[in-house]
């Protein structure tokens, strides 16, 4: 059959239409679930190139907060005698260590998925935003094997006798995580759409991250603030994610209803504001990578 002997019922056969128009709200969620073995294939990528040619392989997620908690024992715990709200300091500062870095990895790798994805976009056609969902993802598997981690030394306290109770917040755990998750993915999405134009924001990047984690009671809890810094800091979202985690697992923490409205309230903002500016870029990003 030629094609101009193709009638309009025979068009209408096509099951895929790829188009470069689309709301800047659309989630595309059928998109992503179509494109689920891509996603996986990218989280479980990630998680093996962390590991893949060290001695210790997966270790290191264990050797990582560990040695970092010990610093902060040391640094923060002796030397500065900073408040952990009567909990054990170990507990402490690992449920800080455990919550923060999930957050950072998830901001600093989304950052710059433009730029370190450029050659996969430029060869082939899959939702841009699977990729960010895909370090997300297996960020995840890090937070978890380090949350591990902190059952552990929780449990050792709690043989000890010196374990301080979980309270009901603690059924709050895994929506927490979720929006810590989303906090991540929405701040790393603004940032690489503003990052394709101005590429020095990649540079300062990590070290206004290093100055956002003083920024959050990582080492110190919120209820050891007053007045000004006090309200700062409340204002940071990961703050009341901390807040929540120490809450449920250690008993102690600032949190009540109204942190969980505010934290809801400025996750969801975030997101579509970062969902916005992501579909907006990845139209013609690729012209000026």
């Amino acid at each position: 059959m030629s094609h101009t002997d193709m009638s309009s019922k025979d068009l209408k056969g096509w099951d895929t239409e790829i188009s470069a128009s689309h709301s800047l709200f659309d989630l595309r969620l059928r998109d992503i679930w179509r494109y689920k073995d891509l996603l996986l294939m990218f989280v479980f990528r990630d998680f093996r190139a962390f590991y893949k040619q060290t001695i210790l392989g997966p270790i290191w997620f264990f050797i990582q907060p560990i040695f970092t908690m010990t610093m902060y024992l040391f640094v923060f715990g002796s030397l500065a005698g900073l408040s952990t709200d009567g909990v054990p300091q170990p507990l402490f500062y690992l449920a800080g260590i455990m919550v923060w870095s999930y957050f950072s990895e998830c901001l600093n790798k989304t950052a710059t998925v433009f730029r370190s994805g450029a050659g996969i976009f430029g060869k082939v056609y899959f939702p841009r935003i699977i990729m960010p969902l895909s370090i997300v993802v297996s960020s995840l598997l890090r937070f978890f094997i380090q949350l591990v981690l902190f059952l552990i030394v929780y449990l050792v306290f709690w043989i000890k006798g010196d374990s301080p109770s979980p309270t009901l917040f603690l059924f709050l755990f895994p929506f927490l995580i979720f929006l810590l998750a989303i906090q991540g993915l929405s701040l790393g999405m603004i940032v690489s759409s503003l990052t394709t134009k101005y590429r020095d924001l990649a540079l300062l990047l990590s070290f206004g991250v290093q100055l956002l984690m003083y920024a959050t009671t990582v080492v110190y809890p919120l209820s050891s603030l007053e007045g000004r810094m006090k309200f700062l800091v409340s204002l940071n979202p990961v703050t009341y994610v901390l807040e929540g985690v120490r809450k449920g697992f250690l008993g102690a923490g600032t949190f009540d209803t109204y942190a969980l409205v505010y934290l809801v309230g400025v996750t969801v903002f975030l997101f579509f504001f970062g969902l916005i500016a992501f579909n907006k870029v990845e139209r013609n990003f690729i012209d000026t990578i």
